[in-house]
Parts: structure tokens; C-alpha cells; sequence
């Protein structure tokens, strides 16, 4: 479950490519959608600093169990945001990456011709994805849905994209389970999400079953099981029910 993964190599040109938006999807609100990719077109510039607690040694053996439980040969990585985790990208895939900001793709661009990695890099909505059913064998995701307008439709679109027997990998932080700590970060996340944009009381197991996930394997990997290993898949027979936590606007990646 756990292989050290190597970076792939390619040309050091990697185009970035506009969704194209021809396939139909749930509604998605305009304009939460709009002022979160405003947002993080401001916030590219910092992010990869705002994101430095996540540089240790620590956070590379999460994004390598990340990816080792990825399987192809066609994947989806959502949120990709300026292109940390290309170092752990497995060979021998064939990796589409989208994420909401332009901006970020452009890091992630300079990035992956850094590194020599192979990804097709669009701007997409995860609530809107322009892909047809069926399309991936994994989806995989670090760190996206705390970020997503409403996370409940862009799982409802990761599960019409995944094949049949397909998985979904996620890398995610969350509410905390105990009833003390959750309150309080409940009491915070206006403050935070405003702050630094990702929502930190988001409830993503239950988004994820909401939207028609069937939830494999959880596994906690840090901060008291707030941040979690999830392996999912598109539930038999599933339907998705009404409501979920779409609280917040901010990054999907």
C-alpha cells in the first residue's frame, strides 16, 4: 500500500488547456465560484509559502501513500494548485490535473517543466468537470475539498467520472471527531477560511457518502486524526441525497 513512487519525465513543455465545457453537470453557484477562483489568482503567489508546514519529512510520506494507492492507467488529480505533489506522480500514468485558479496552473506549469513531469494540465471547476462518465481509473485529491464551493457536488462529479470499480484517494484535514475540538473549530473557521481561505470544520466523510461514495479504508495520519488517507468508491446503485457542507469559498487545491 505504501511503494516510494518516483517522478515521471517528459518534455519540458506541458501545455495548459481550457476545459472544455460541452459535457452537462449539477448547478454550480457562479458566484461563490467566481470570488474563490479570484481568491486564489491573489493567494498563487504565496502559496506554496503558506503551505510550507506541509514540506517536512512527514508530509512527503503522506503524499507517497497518497499515490501509492493510486492505479491507472487514466487518473484525475483535482486541486492541483501550483504542482506540489509532482514529485510523488507514479510512472507510467496517464495524469490529467485541473484546478480552479489559472494562476496556480502557471506555477504548476513552471513546475512541471522543472521537474520533466508528464501531466496534462486544465482549468476546470471540480463542481463542473468537463470530462464524460466513466473517464478515470483513480481520482485523487490533496488537500481540496476543505477548499471546494460545495464539496458535495465536486464529489458528485469525482464519482460520474470514475470508472465502475474505479477508486477515489484522498489527502484531506477535517473537522475533529471529538465534540469539544469540532465546536471550536467551528468557532474558528470564519476566521480562518477568511484568513487563509481553506474551510478547517469541513465534515468530508459524510460529503463523500452524501454524494454517493462508498467509503473503503480511513486512516489517520496526523493532528489527532484530523487529517486522513480516505480510499473511496462510486457507491452500487447509489443516489445522492439532499444538502451538505458547502460552507466557506476558497482554493481547490
Amino acid at each position: 500500500m505504501t511503494p516510494i513512487v518516483q517522478p515521471s519525465s517528459s518534455d519540458d513543455t506541458v501545455p495548459i488547456v481550457k476545459a472544455d465545457r460541452r459535457v452537462s453537470a449539477p448547478s454550480v453557484d457562479p458566484r461563490r465560484t467566481s470570488r474563490a477562483r479570484r481568491k486564489w489568482d491573489r493567494n498563487a503567489r504565496f502559496y506554496d509559502m503558506m503551505s510550507r508546514f506541509m514540506d517536512g519529512n512527514e508530509s512527503k510520506a503522506w503524499y507517497d501513500r497518497l499515490w501509492g494507492n493510486v492505479t491507472g492507467p487514466r487518473v484525475l488529480e483535482v486541486g492541483v494548485g501550483t504542482g506540489r505533489s509532482f514529485p510523488h506522480h507514479p510512472r507510467g500514468l496517464e495524469i490529467t490535473a485541473v484546478d480552479l485558479s489559472d494562476r496556480m496552473l502557471a506555477k504548476a506549469r513552471a513546475q512541471a517543466g522543472r521537474l520533466g513531469v508528464s501531466v496534462d494540465l486544465r482549468q476546470m471547476d471540480v463542481q463542473e468537470l468537463a470530462f464524460p462518465d466513466n473517464t478515470f481509473d483513480t481520482v485523487v485529491a490533496a488537500c481540496t475539498f476543505c477548499s471546494v464551493p460545495d464539496p458535495v457536488l465536486g464529489f458528485r462529479e469525482i464519482r460520474r467520472v470514475t470508472k465502475s470499480g474505479g477508486r477515489v484517494v484522498l489527502l484531506e484535514h477535517m473537522r475533529h471527531d471529538n465534540r469539544f475540538i469540532g465546536k471550536l473549530m467551528d468557532l474558528m473557521n470564519p476566521i480562518t477560511a477568511w484568513l487563509i481561505g481553506p474551510n478547517i470544520n469541513r465534515r468530508t466523510l459524510d460529503n463523500l457518502r452524501k454524494a454517493g461514495m462508498e467509503i473503503e479504508a480511513v486512516e489517520n495520519l496526523a493532528w489527532g486524526g484530523i487529517l486522513k488517507l480516505i480510499v473511496a468508491r462510486p457507491a452500487k446503485n447509489s443516489h445522492t441525497l439532499k444538502g451538505g457542507d458547502n460552507s466557506g469559498n476558497a482554493h481547490q487545491g
